[in-house]
């Protein structure tokens, strides 16, 4: 079986067994006249006033209180999201000639790019991302910086005692937007909504409950459930102090186009966007001895990973083989941070079950991105590690001694490892599944086999 390169026409098509089981979402239509769209889904939003109103009002309170400009900032998601925010399709350019059109002053908008815990992005990455319309209006553009306590704003605890410390521009903006994408996550449910302000523009030190060892192993801390969702609820409670005061995310097919656009109230357009792609993100399929997957636009390096090794679990059999191919984009921290490759390296050396005993028990000290390598032991306690098989052709071999699983430059020869070629994922996975037949004795044949051709985006649910 042929199988398009998830990663584009520069590589060579995948080949897997004839009897694989293709697991895909179904594809959702798109949005017709995308900018027509999301024009009026600003005026005519969902359980809200209009953008335009709103921005009027917040002018009038400023100038009645003191006499001065009113201040806008809009948060906006960094490069791990493929979020529409240029072109056609882009939904920034709209929000601020919006505000321009309602009186505000360019110098008084703010884009802040809600990082949360990852890195800030550099000039040309933001380049890449905004649509360029954004610098020549003469808006600044910022990244969060979840490091500098200086920067933040400390808004109390919440009821489960996370510490709410926000970035102080957003909190301190007469008019708060919210902006993302809204997809199945493996923690909060979903995207989008409320993550935009927590995590994405919280301290550090304000994960250490939200993303703690008891919210992440909570049986509703999954794909597509909000309703009991610890995380989700932690985000909601964080997100209502802070402030939104209008939201406007979107839903994409796997060709990165807009399906819907959902603005309005943050929490009730949020829920509509769930709904929305819950209609097409899950699809049942047989359980596999071998599930082959890829790493998405999301993949930029390890830690992002975890999220379509974590969505295979759905039809992955307890004892089985996992292979991944993924097209690694981040040089700068192509596995992650330190905290994120520490905790990995523990978890390869002391196991699944020792690691969970480890960072609950009251003697860890917690450590930001642990969570994420607590995804990954969910993963390890379905298979041993040497069933998991990765493959990225930038992710270098002097990684992987920190790394659980194999190397999937193994299966590869000397000159395609040193230089890979428009060949390199197809001889990766050919080579998995040779070894998989070796280590198992039984054919490809034999073996049922499943391919997630949407990656980290689709939620496989076994037939029963």
């Amino acid at each position: 079986m042929r199988i398009g390169n998830p990663f584009g026409a520069g590589y060579d098509d995948l080949e897997l067994p004839d009897n694989t089981h293709v697991v895909a979402m179904v594809e959702p239509e798109r949005v017709a006249e995308p900018a027509a769209a999301i024009r009026a889904a600003l005026e005519s939003p969902i359980d809200s006033e209009g953008l335009s109103v709103i921005a009027k009002r917040k002018l009038d309170e400023r100038m009645a209180k003191d006499g001065g400009k009113a201040r806008a900032t809009i948060l906006v998601s960094d490069n791990t999201r493929p979020v529409p925010y240029k072109g056609e399709e882009g939904i920034l350019v709209p929000v601020i000639r919006t505000l321009l059109d309602a009186g505000y002053e360019a110098g008084n908008i703010l884009v802040l790019i809600a990082t949360g815990t990852h890195r800030a992005m550099g000039d040309g990455e933001i380049g890449r991302m905004l649509d360029p319309e954004v610098k020549a209006l003469g808006i600044e553009i910022a990244n969060h910086d979840c490091h500098d306590d200086s920067l933040l704003s400390y808004l109390g605890n919440t009821q489960k005692g996370t510490e709410m410390r926000v970035n102080s521009r957003y909190v301190e903006a007469d008019l708060k937007i919210a902006t993302g994408l809204v997809e199945s996550h493996f923690m909060a449910g979903a995207s989008g909504g409320r993550k935009a302000v927590c995590p994405g523009i919280i301290g550090e030190k304000s994960t250490f409950v939200f993303h703690g060892a008891p919210f992440m192993a909570h049986e509703n801390s999954r794909d597509l459930n909000l309703a009991g969702n610890l995380v989700h609820e932690e985000a909601v409670e964080v997100a209502t102090a802070a402030g939104i005061d209008f939201l406007v995310n979107v839903t994409l097919d796997g060709d990165f186009h807009i399906t819907g656009i959902f603005a309005g109230d943050f929490i009730k357009a949020h829920e509509a966007a769930v709904a929305h792609i819950s209609r097409s993100v899950k699809a049942q399929a047989p359980a596999a001895d071998v599930v082959v997957t890829h790493g998405g636009y999301v993949g930029i390096n390890h830690y992002q990973i975890a999220k379509c090794a974590v969505g295979s679990l759905g039809i992955l059999k307890a004892g089985g083989y996992l292979v991944i191919v993924a097209d690694i984009s981040d040089m700068a921290n192509p596995v992650g941070s330190l905290n994120y490759r520490t905790t990995l390296s523990l978890l390869k050396l002391i196991g699944p079950d020792a690691f969970l005993k480890l960072i609950q028990s009251p003697d860890w000290t917690f450590l930001p991105e642990q969570w994420q390598v607590q995804q990954w032991a969910k993963v390890f306690r379905r298979i041993p590690q040497e069933h998991l098989i990765f493959y990225s052709p930038t992710l270098e071999e002097f990684w992987f001694p920190g790394l659980p699983g194999l190397d999937g430059r193994k299966f590869l020869s000397e000159a395609e490892r040193n230089s890979p070629g428009k060949g390199c994922f197809a001889a990766a996975v050919e080579g998995a599944i040779k070894y998989i037949e070796e280590k198992t004795g039984k054919s490809r044949d034999e073996l049922s086999v499943a391919w997630i051709e949407d990656g980290p985006y689709v939620i496989p649910e076994a037939v029963k």
